[in-house]
């Protein structure tokens, strides 16, 4: 038998998710006077992948490799906004930032409202 629902699997994955958000964010913002610095994202694996599908041009062309984390680090490599070929915005970043922590909080206090649920019955009610 098991307790925990797919919910808290969901909300695990999100979290972890938005952690490696967090520390690619941050890397940025401590990388935006770095040259010739390219900033990075994270996306979740099943987005790249239908994006990959979509741009296969042979049968044989080799699929994603085996991967357990459930997102793709990718790098920025298309814009440059400094004059040392940076390309962190620092504003976006900065926004990024703040709506990640919101989001992060959210899946806590949410993952919290679960474990209270489980401690409820566990209690028989009480």
């Amino acid at each position: 038998m098991n307790i925990f629902d797919q919910t808290i699997f969901q909300l695990e994955r999100s979290l972890n998710y938005s952690a490696a958000k967090n520390k690619v964010i941050a890397n940025n913002i401590a990388n935006v006077d770095t040259p010739n610095y390219k900033a990075k994202d994270v996306a979740f694996k099943t987005v790249l992948e239908g994006k990959m599908r979509a741009k296969t041009t042979h049968p044989k062309h080799l699929p994603f490799a085996a991967d357990h984390r459930d997102y793709q680090l990718l790098h920025k490599t298309n814009t440059i906004y400094n004059h040392n070929n940076n390309n962190v915005d620092i504003d976006k970043e900065m926004s990024q930032l703040a709506k990640n922590q919101i989001h992060y909080q959210s899946l806590i206090d949410r993952l919290n409202g679960k474990f209270s649920d489980i401690q409820t019955v566990v209690r028989g009610g009480n």
